[in-house]
């Protein structure tokens, strides 16, 4: 296939390389695209190397192109959408701009794979990290009685904010090491010894963006436009990999046993889950793998329905770069 990333300067950019070497994705040629400041910038994939093109509104740039990955920002995704497609390429976005418009599927393959087919506009959305992670853990409990309310408390890593913001993390904790101010520019506060309950921008609601996100997300992509979703997004001194604690509330009561057996089958789950021996996920096994891990399952004590568990995954990896690959591996397995 002939492929391109818009945007491969980026930390999400960079991740598509590795995860398309990773998952031997078939490729026979690729182009890299950024803009006017990456261009020229030159990156190694499968032995050969390749240089960043600048992106520019001319047509002819995409003509060959079966499947272009873009994270290059909302912005640049509207605004070089007609470009990217204009000749047939399949676009798989991983912003935020075209997610909630009701002729781009939202897509996780694990939960509603076959919505990637109804491509009207050749763009298919990446959904937001945290309800990647979420939705993959929430489709077996709905499979086996319907979700009829979610809670969700996020701890964020500064991977979701981009590379230079985990940049930004580490040289903090440096600089208070060696008793300088910290240097405070892609958070509103210092993030080192510190955590901050703002995700995004205030909606007027008093939910962030981010909140609001996985509201509307979680419920396109899982077909319940009914079903009740409340968000807290907490960033917190992590470099990569977010954590979130979950509640349910279903149907009908659930068994343990039935869920948890349930969590095992489903594909791109690990369930790590042995108190006894302090066993859970956490962001430091989480990081650089391909699987949302899943823990801590419990009966919620304020709730006969309600079932309560916490939920790994690495933000740049399954919460973007692999969930797109993994779309086009989808289309690829189980095209007509």
């Amino acid at each position: 296939m002939n492929i391109a990333i818009v945007g491969a300067s980026g930390a999400v950019g960079q991740e598509f390389l590795r995860v398309l070497d990773e998952q031997n994705f078939p490729i026979d040629n690729l182009k890299l695209f950024g803009s006017k400041r990456s261009a020229g910038r030159s990156y190694k994939f499968r032995g050969k190397d390749y240089t960043v093109i600048e992106l520019t509104k001319d047509p002819e740039l995409f003509r060959d192109i079966d499947i272009a990955f873009t994270s290059a920002g909302a912005g640049t995704s509207k605004e070089f959408a007609d470009t990217i497609t204009a000749h047939g390429a399949l676009m798989i976005d991983n912003s935020s701009a075209f997610r909630m418009e009701a002729d781009v599927p939202l897509v996780v393959p694990e939960v509603n794979g076959d919505d990637a087919f109804n491509t009207p506009r050749n763009i298919i959305a990446n959904p937001n990290c945290t309800t990647i992670q979420m939705v993959v853990a929430l489709k077996p409990v709905n499979d086996l009685s319907p979700i009829t309310r979610v809670h969700v408390a996020t701890y964020q890593a500064a991977s979701g904010a981009g590379a230079a913001a985990m940049d930004e993390l580490i040289n903090q904790y440096a600089q208070i090491q060696r008793g300088e101010e910290p240097t405070v520019e892609k958070f509103a506060y210092q993030l080192a010894y510190n955590v901050i309950p703002q995700v995004d921008v205030f909606m007027d609601n008093g939910y962030t963006k981010e909140e609001m996100k996985m509201f509307n997300e979680t419920r396109k992509i899982m077909h319940a436009p009914n079903m009740s979703v409340s968000a807290m997004c907490v960033r917190v001194p992590v470099v990569r990999a977010h954590s979130e604690a979950v509640w349910v509330e279903t149907e009908k009561p659930l068994e343990l046993n039935e869920v948890r057996e349930a969590f095992r089958k489903a594909e791109g789950l690990v369930v790590v889950d042995d108190p006894a021996s302090k066993s859970y996920p956490m962001p430091l096994d989480a990081t650089g793998t391909d699987p949302v891990m899943v823990g801590r399952l419990r009966k919620d004590l304020s709730n006969e329905r309600g079932l309560t568990f916490w939920v790994v995954a690495d933000q740049i990896k399954k919460g973007a770069a692999l969930n797109a690959v993994q779309i086009a591996q989808y289309i690829l397995k189980h095209k007509k």
